[in-house]
């Protein structure tokens, strides 16, 4: 095993758990943002999900877990790269080059550690109920019959809240900077560029910040203004 430990250690291994963790979390990522803006579906559709996904048992901890991992073991390898990076060069320059570097890219950490706190934000607030106990408790009936946790509820109660609703939106929004430029620099940690592509590669962060920041932007602001809310009043 000590091998394995080298190689993570190491500048290209570093970069290759950089990249391959970045394609699960950006797989989870749209998959999450998709299973979400079901709350446009409606009560039923959305609760129904909540039930597939609740019925999946421990195989949903084994990869809510698995996310953790992956988000910890992303910031550590990229804490693990500057770390290398400073030490080839301690010398500091006289000017600073970040002319050419994107925000995003000099605030990678940051905004790396602000999406940490947020997941586990997010587990605390809609999983465990340790944000909002009050909302834990909420169930309702399916079509069928079935008595469900009332996700739909849950989701419409905590994004009415202005608070969460901003601290959501921020967290997207630092998400979004963050997938503009590793969404795109992960092809070159796994080694995929090719200069027949290049342009094309350079289009894949920006766009798929841009999907994943409306898309997900989308749910509070449309229960904020009324356009989603709970049928009924309940």
């Amino acid at each position: 095993m000590s091998w394995l430990v080298d190689f993570v250690k190491s500048s290209i291994g570093a970069k290759v758990v950089m990249g391959v963790t970045g394609v699960m979390l950006i797989g989870f990522v749209i998959m999450h943002m998709v299973g979400n803006l079901q709350v446009f579906l409606g009560p039923e559709t959305l609760n129904a999900y909540g039930k597939m996904l609740h019925d999946l048992g421990g195989l949903l901890w084994v990869a809510r877990f698995g996310l953790i991992g992956a988000v910890v073991l992303h910031i550590a390898s990229g804490l693990r790269l500057a770390s290398l990076n400073k030490a080839a060069r301690p010398v500091r320059y006289v000017h600073e080059t970040t002319v050419q570097a994107s925000f995003a890219s000099r605030y990678m950490k940051m905004s790396g550690i602000v999406v940490l706190a947020f997941v586990v934000y997010h587990l605390l607030h809609f999983t465990l109920g340790g944000a909002t106990p009050d909302h834990t408790g909420l169930t309702t009936q399916l079509a069928d019959g079935t008595e469900v946790k009332d996700i739909y509820k849950m989701v419409v109660l905590g994004f009415q809240q202005p608070a969460v609703s901003a601290a959501y939106i921020i967290a997207m929004v630092l998400l979004g900077l963050h997938l503009n430029h590793g969404a795109t620099s992960l092809f070159q940690s796994l080694g995929l560029r090719n200069a027949k592509y290049n342009t094309l590669i350079d289009k894949v962060g920006p766009a798929l910040s841009i999907f994943v920041v409306v898309g997900n932007c989308s749910m509070p602001i449309a229960i904020l203004t009324g356009a989603v809310g709970l049928v009924g009043g309940h």
